[in-house]
């Protein structure tokens, strides 16, 4: 592990300089308050809690650039079911292919997801681990050991009857016979 690894809550607001980043092979590791992801706070019911992350900035055997991210937390979210808050446990371990341009993306590896950086190659910790939070979050989120509701709610049976488009020709049957 090299020596120089930012730990100060700043290191993560601070814009990093992607590929001196990698050259140097440097890794960076902060926690954030929940309420320091602005983007993210819109998803919560509250921005109780923290992430912890690290970044390891360095390339494969094949010389692609890249960005692994960990990053653990606890997401206060609304259970869609029981309308309850709940922490969702969120375990993030993402390794990040580094490209110039889109048409980079068809030249990494499987197991990378494609992160376009920008043209001066600054990018700041804080918005790495908010983007995958984000990801992380579920589209409707349920609290785990909630049961659905499953209930046959019939409808009535005019309802049924004027929505059934066939309705009217079976009529017209009947009336033939």
């Amino acid at each position: 592990m090299p020596a120089d690894v930012p730990r100060s809550p700043d290191a993560s607001h601070d814009a990093l300089d992607i590929w001196r980043m990698v050259a140097a092979r440097r890794r960076v590791e902060g926690r954030l308050p929940l309420a320091a992801l602005t983007r993210l706070a819109d998803s919560l019911v509250d921005t109780r809690g923290e992430v912890v992350f690290s970044l390891q900035f360095d390339t494969d055997t094949f010389k692609v650039p890249y960005v692994e991210l960990q990053a653990e937390t606890a997401l206060p979210l609304l259970c869609q079911r029981s309308l309850q808050r709940f922490e969702l446990p969120v375990r993030i371990e993402q390794r990040l292919g580094l490209i110039r341009d889109e048409a980079d993306e068809a030249a990494l590896p499987p197991d990378y997801e494609p992160m376009l950086v920008p043209e001066d190659g600054m990018v700041r910790a804080v918005e790495l681990v908010e983007d995958e939070l984000i990801l992380a979050v579920p589209v409707v989120p349920v609290s785990p050991g909630t049961e659905a509701m499953e209930q046959d709610w019939p409808a009535p049976e005019e309802e049924v009857e004027r929505v059934n488009p066939f309705a009217a020709l079976a009529a017209l049957k009947d009336k033939s016979k």
